[in-house]
């Protein structure tokens, strides 16, 4: 593809924020150690619920093949079929508990999705793409790299330059092509009741 795939903004935001995709073809060129350090060096000074840092990531790159094919094989199948060709492969896992007391930590999801957030803006910094994906196998996952039950493995991620998607599957292939959508701000911004679009963001008086 000759160039990211652009959101087109209602309203002005940062610029990183609108180049930010999720492409599912994904070059073979190699993410140097100095870029994925940088990469989880943002997840570190990520927001968290009492600076728990509930997050871990199980990380895997095309230079150590068996561990490649190891967290490859924790992927569903319909994902294994893109995810293969990315360089970098990583499971994002949360300590549910908080360390400090032992107690149920209700944001440690949340803020998992908050590490993820500084991941993404970092990679598109550094020309990069990040495609996450909910479609893994946890239960391989804590069998292959021994996860305490107290942890819980969550997402993928696919990390890696974004390459031109001939060779994808027909309907992926059209996912990479399609112009990127999002829900209007009225949709989900409310005010007064459920559902009803907060002046705010409306244009109604």
């Amino acid at each position: 593809m000759s160039s990211i795939k652009r959101a087109t903004p209602a309203y002005p935001i940062h610029d990183l924020i609108s180049q930010r995709w999720s492409p599912y073809a994904f070059s073979a060129r190699a993410v140097s150690k100095a870029d994925l350090c940088s990469l989880f060096e943002a997840v570190r000074w990520a927001p968290s619920s009492y600076n728990e840092q509930p997050w871990a990531y199980i990380l895997a790159t095309r230079d150590e093949p068996a561990e490649f094919e190891r967290v490859l094989s924790c992927l569903v199948e319909s994902n294994q079929d893109w995810a293969k060709a990315a360089p970098v492969l990583a499971i994002g896992c949360v300590s549910l508990n908080f360390q400090r007391n032992g107690k149920p930590n209700p944001a440690a999801i949340h803020d998992l999705g908050l590490a993820a957030g500084n991941l993404c803006v970092e990679a598109t910094a550094r020309g990069l793409c990040v495609h996450q994906m909910i479609g893994i196998l946890p239960d391989k996952v804590r069998e292959l790299f021994s996860v305490p039950a107290s942890v819980q493995p969550l997402t993928a991620l696919a990390i890696g330059y974004v390459a031109e998607p001939d060779d994808l599957p027909e309907n992926l292939k059209q996912r990479d092509l399609a112009p990127r959508l999002r829900k209007p701000l009225t949709e989900f911004i409310f005010s007064g009741r459920w559902d009803s679009p907060s002046r705010s963001v409306s244009d109604g008086d």
